[in-house]
């Protein structure tokens, strides 16, 4: 059985505005793997294109961290995060990490999201890579409008090049 994101109150999927989903199974590669890439904000640009200007107010360096406040722009929006879950893989056990982040503003501008990873190490060497984000306020209405979805094809790329980026380190 496959885990699944823990979602706070107020986020659970189908209850917000919009939720993305995006999921891919690698072979050769661990959950820690994954994890220890994704923390390391200093390579999000090389293999995500969709997140620039990252800011780190509370903690030295380039790595979250649990309680790591931070700011960084993805799909036009500025958007200021906090670590809100931060759970590093261990044997069998998931890793998870999630931000709360949110864009400031008026009614219209507004967007609080619950964005949330899984990295869950599977049978046969494989590792499955799990993101979802769940959004609230009119900008996250205009997403769940757009066509094309460019939400879901932006996560979609984001775990892709974090896989390949994992891959590529172990030389595989």
């Amino acid at each position: 059985m496959l885990n699944e994101i823990k979602w706070p109150d107020g986020y659970l999927p189908g209850t917000t505005d919009n939720f993305a989903s995006n999921e891919i199974i690698v072979q050769g590669i661990t959950a820690s793997d994954v994890f220890n890439c994704l923390i390391d904000t200093s390579i999000w640009t090389s293999y995500y294109g969709n997140a620039s200007d990252i800011i780190f107010y509370n903690t030295e360096g380039t790595i979250l961290k649990s309680d790591t406040r931070f700011s960084f722009k993805t799909f036009g929006f500025p958007i200021e995060a906090e670590i809100v879950e931060y759970v590093e893989p261990n044997g069998n056990e998931p890793g998870r990490i999630a931000w709360h982040g949110w864009a400031e503003g008026d009614e219209e501008h507004r967007l609080d999201v619950i964005h949330a990873w899984l990295f869950e190490n599977l049978s046969h060497n494989r590792v499955r890579i799990l993101t979802q984000e769940s959004q609230i306020g009119k900008p996250a209405k205009d997403l769940f409008n757009s066509n094309p979805d460019i939400m879901n094809q932006g996560h979609q790329d984001w775990i892709k090049g974090l896989a390949k980026t994992v891959l590529n380190n172990k030389g595989i």
